[in-house]
């Protein structure tokens, strides 16, 4: 089994943002992170899912079990209850309006096809020591980015 704890985040939102993923397996752990100059909380909630599993699929392999942590709402929504909706509405929502993020949608729907991913909800800032990390650590891309502007 593979734990992944992910966040993102931007300062402003929208604006400079930055994202993490934190893998573990086997009792070992690995950092991933990055960011843009331009774009959205949730925007860097979704890459790091994704980065984190496109890293297993090149550096494992497909077929994993995979347990995604995410203190995001949007995120384990979106993949777990209401993508199914988006798709079979031709990527509209409910109302008729286009998904926002369908770009990055689309590739965690990929994503988590080649993989057995289960994603759970954590509460943000709550003392949990692999979603802090995370945090820190997108926290910090922000700033270097901004720093470098």
């Amino acid at each position: 089994m593979i734990e992944i704890y992910t966040d993102g985040g931007c300062e402003p939102n929208p604006g400079t943002g930055g994202w993490a993923a934190i893998i573990i397996r086997n009792g070992r752990s690995t950092e991933l992170l990055g960011g843009e100059q331009q774009t959205t909380n949730n925007r860097m909630e979704m890459t790091a899912v994704i980065e984190a599993l496109r890293y297993l699929q090149d550096a494992i392999g497909p077929g994993q079990e995979v347990t995604v942590f995410t203190d995001s709402q949007y995120v384990r929504n979106g993949i777990t209850s209401w993508i199914a909706g988006w798709k079979r509405n031709g990527w509209r929502t409910s109302t008729g309006a286009p998904v926002k993020n369908e770009d990055l949608w689309r590739q965690m729907d990929h994503l988590c096809s080649i993989h057995h991913v289960t994603f759970k909800w954590l509460k943000g800032h709550n003392g949990h020591v692999h979603n802090e990390r995370a945090d820190e650590l997108a926290g910090s891309v922000i700033q270097s980015l901004r720093s470098a502007a």
